[in-house]
């Protein structure tokens, strides 16, 4: 059974630092973190993916009520099967719960698409994140 909850980050940090962050450890990841509560998918008690947001302005065009979404992870043998969406569903439900009016994210490149389908907008051209690869940054009204 799929369950869709508010989560603390140690619960999506092994998750995030296995699809996001192989090149860091666990700790390095919580060293980064802000120590905000995210969104976590389980199904039968497993993670399989997870997402967070929090107020921040949009790089180059800064609103009130900007938020960001980070940390999306899906485990990669689980994919397509929209766990995934039921993340970011989430994640936008609980950025819009709480004030937000846009959100935006780095998006990873091949995750594009992932994104357009749930209304997500690029602006600007693709940039490298050093140690993640190329990203756009994307957007969306909530």
């Amino acid at each position: 059974m799929t369950e869709v909850r508010v989560v603390q980050p140690d619960e999506t940090v092994a998750l995030r630092q296995r699809v996001l962050r192989p090149h860091q450890t666990i700790d390095e990841l919580r060293a980064q973190g802000d120590g905000r509560p995210g969104i976590g998918v389980y199904d039968d008690g497993t993670l399989l993916a997870c997402a967070s947001v929090r107020d921040e302005p949009m790089p180059g065009d800064p609103r009130p009520g900007d938020w960001r979404l980070r940390g999306m992870a899906t485990a990669p043998d689980h994919r397509g099967r929209g766990y995934g969406a039921a993340a970011l569903t989430a994640a936008l439900d609980y950025a819009r719960a709480h004030g937000a009016e846009r959100v935006w994210c780095n998006a990873r490149t091949p995750a594009k698409g992932f994104y357009e389908r749930y209304g997500f907008a690029t602006t600007g051209d693709e940039f490298h994140i050093e140690g993640a690869g190329p990203h756009y940054v994307m957007w969306r009204q909530v």
